[in-house]
């Protein structure tokens, strides 16, 4: 039990310094090279606190175990926005006037009604993991392009660069190391300690496993938020979630054809869709996401897995 313990403070604490580096980190290079913090949030930021869904998912279905790959990305994806956001809006309503959000949001809202598709047709092919990869590489390209541009175009200095590029990579690659490893090991050492009190195998893959592969994006928005850095708390998610179906699913499928399971189709996947289109008409439609619709989100999450728990055998 001691050892468990110990396992969830150093998670706690790398995932804290490792959410904070990668912050300071992202936010100084935007600055240098003159592209919007959006894009680096969309970009590094997402996609690096995105490496625990792409071991987990790869592993899941080499090992024959396609519901995890598949309910590993959905559910992360619906984590991110109702209880990742939802946690950084309650700690600091997080603005919305972002340039270039649009653009993002269109991209993720049309990726998250792809999967709707897939999830009908029943399997994600290799041709087709193979597809999904290339848009997410030509879209990555196209954004750091038009952003740069975009950025160009503003008027107004920028902020001076503090430090050394190589300390701002330092801080990336440190932070990104932090929250992988923050989040192994409290989800090892929490799930150690479940064990020990009697809790099912079922339950804690549900909350402790599905939730702790999320840890570096609730950890990195919700430190962004604090810090009043909302491009990148926002780009954290988009990110996240683009990364999660087009590049993790995508990349999964090169390696191993994936099956989507009927239940994962007709609940989880159209429920994805509806809390991105949600997101989507928020951020479009409101000056800022305040603690009250912070709060509406973390407990829509709550009546979510609450819901999945009362549909598991012998509950």
């Amino acid at each position: 039990m001691a050892l468990d313990l110990t396992y969830l403070a150093a998670g706690l604490i790398l995932l804290f310094l490792g959410g904070e580096a990668l912050v300071r980190g992202a936010v100084s290079i935007a600055a240098r090279f003159g592209m919007p913090p959006l894009i680096i949030g969309l970009t590094i930021v997402g996609f690096g606190t995105s490496m625990p869904e792409l071991l987990v998912s790869l592993k899941a279905a080499l090992d024959g175990a396609p519901d995890i790959a598949v309910g590993n990305v959905v559910g992360s994806n619906t984590a991110n926005i109702l209880l990742i956001l939802g946690v950084a809006a309650v700690i600091c309503p997080i603005p919305t006037a972002i340039p270039g959000i649009r653009r993002d949001l269109a991209m993720v809202t049309l990726t998250a009604a792809f999967t709707l598709v897939l999830g009908y047709l029943g399997h994600v092919s290799r041709l087709m993991g193979a597809a999904m990869f290339v848009t997410l590489c030509a879209y990555l390209f196209y954004a750091a392009v038009y952003g740069k541009k975009e950025e160009a175009e503003e008027d107004g200095e920028h902020a001076p660069v503090p430090m050394p590029l190589w300390m701002q990579l330092a801080y990336i690659a440190g932070g990104l190391a932090g929250l992988v490893i923050g989040a192994d090991l409290l989800v090892r050492g929490a799930t150690s300690i479940a064990r020990g009190y009697g809790i099912s195998e079922a339950v804690i893959g549900l909350t402790i496993v599905a939730v702790g592969t999320s840890l570096p994006e609730l950890a990195t928005s919700a430190i962004a938020a604090f810090r009043r850095h909302s491009e990148i708390a926002i780009g954290n998610v988009l990110g996240s979630n683009l990364f999660n179906i087009i590049g993790i699913l995508g990349a999964t499928a090169v390696f191993h054809p994936v099956a989507i399971a009927p239940s994962i189709a007709s609940l989880d996947i159209p429920l994805m869709l509806g809390v991105t289109v949600l997101l989507a008409l928020m951020l479009l439609g409101l000056k800022s996401i305040n603690r009250l619709a912070g709060a509406a989100f973390l407990v829509l999450y709550t009546g979510y897995c609450g819901y999945l728990f009362t549909q598991m055998p012998g509950v």
